[in-house]
């Protein structure tokens, strides 16, 4: 799961990233809305956090333009305007919520668990690859009723692979998916992963096969 902070204020800025870092998301930072506006128009996001008040570009205008492109991506705008009148303005422009600083972090990581669940059709909060329940609120794997421990980077590949079932990753996808953009990727790192989850994962059906060339598919699990 990869969300795009965009926030001028540095402690801010670093906190929320630290937090979404923290709960498995791969995240990235853009401190303007000019970079942020450009960001948007090459690059897939599964949320975006939108500060109003920026530099360069106001939020407000990064949403337009987002919209007018017809991305789908859910916004959540973050800002010190608390006027309905703004708030009303922002909904219209076609954020999904609205967050009014200051804020308390357990109800920003609410506010993003939410807008997630969305992203899965506001269905369900679970995925289940047959004896294997992903929850998604929680960012947690469950054999049956018992917690599999997996590092940060495991559970978002793991997320990933559960939400392509039956089809091919490419390597480039995972490591969009895992990566922000200021981490360094060894050039096996995948590899590294994709092996420690099919050792971990090996007693539960969780069959990761290598596609030669074109990187690797989650088969369905088997019935009975």
């Amino acid at each position: 799961m990869r969300i795009l902070v965009v926030e001028d204020d540095t402690l801010l800025a670093d906190a929320l990233t630290r937090c979404l870092t923290q709960s498995a998301y791969a995240v990235d930072l853009a401190r303007d809305g000019a970079a942020a506006n450009e960001t948007l128009a090459t690059n897939p996001y599964d949320l975006v956090v939108l500060d109003v008040g920026l530099p360069k570009m106001d939020g407000f205008e990064v949403l337009r333009q987002l919209r007018a492109r017809r991305s789908s991506i859910p916004v959540l705008l973050l800002t010190a305007r608390d006027t309905v009148e703004d708030r009303v303005y922002g909904l219209d422009l076609g954020a999904d919520d609205y967050l009014t600083k200051p804020f308390d972090l357990p109800e920003f990581e609410a506010r993003v668990r939410a807008l997630i669940r969305r992203g899965y059709n506001g269905v369900t909060s679970e995925v289940v690859h047959g004896r294997l329940r992903f929850d998604t609120v929680g960012r947690r794997l469950f054999y049956d009723d018992q917690s599999v421990d997996l590092t940060a980077r495991e559970v978002a590949l793991v997320e990933l692979l559960l939400s392509r079932e039956g089809k091919v990753v490419s390597k480039e996808q995972m490591v969009a998916h895992l990566y922000g953009w200021g981490d360094e990727v060894g050039s096996n790192a995948i590899e590294v992963y994709v092996h420690r989850l099919r050792k971990k994962l090996e007693f539960a059906d969780f069959n990761v096969r290598t596609v030669r060339g074109m990187g690797y598919l989650l088969d369905k699990p088997r019935e009975g």
